[in-house]
């Protein structure tokens, strides 16, 4: 489980450099938004790859994740295993899209702690200080 924790940790690491270098980011668009991204870097799939792994099917990761059962069938499932796999939950991804979870928040300097879902500097501390929560998790 350690080991699980640590990868995502580091996979937030990733993609967080990966957007501070200037990757394409859209917040409306599930491939480049901040679940879109994590998910590249899991899976190596570009954006447009995993719009279409679904047949352009979904349009926010939140509204899916609120509905979200393994055995539904539907094509975004796949992809929501990924997250599972790599220990992110369902609401580890509505936390993700929106930058809400209060163990994140807490470690925030309280002058940044206002985070814009939308904005890439925030999305980046966002996910570099998610690392940080679960590598001491795992520690």
């Amino acid at each position: 489980m350690a080991e699980t924790i640590l990868e995502l940790a580091k996979a937030l690491r990733v993609t967080a450099s990966r957007l501070k270098e200037g990757a394409r980011y859209e917040w409306g668009h599930m491939g480049r938004c901040n679940a879109g991204h994590l998910l590249q870097t899991v899976t190596g799939m570009t954006d447009h790859e995993i719009v279409k792994s679904i047949d352009y099917q979904l349009e926010e990761w939140s509204e899916h994740a609120r509905e979200y059962c393994s055995r539904t069938g539907t094509r975004v499932d796949h992809l929501f295993d990924t997250f599972r796999a790599i220990g992110f939950e369902a609401a580890d991804i509505i936390h993700l899209e929106n930058l809400t979870d209060k163990r994140v928040l807490r470690r925030i300097d309280s002058d940044a702690r206002h985070l814009r879902r939308n904005n890439v500097d925030d999305v980046c501390l966002y996910m570099k200080t998610l690392a940080e929560v679960l590598e001491d998790d795992a520690a």
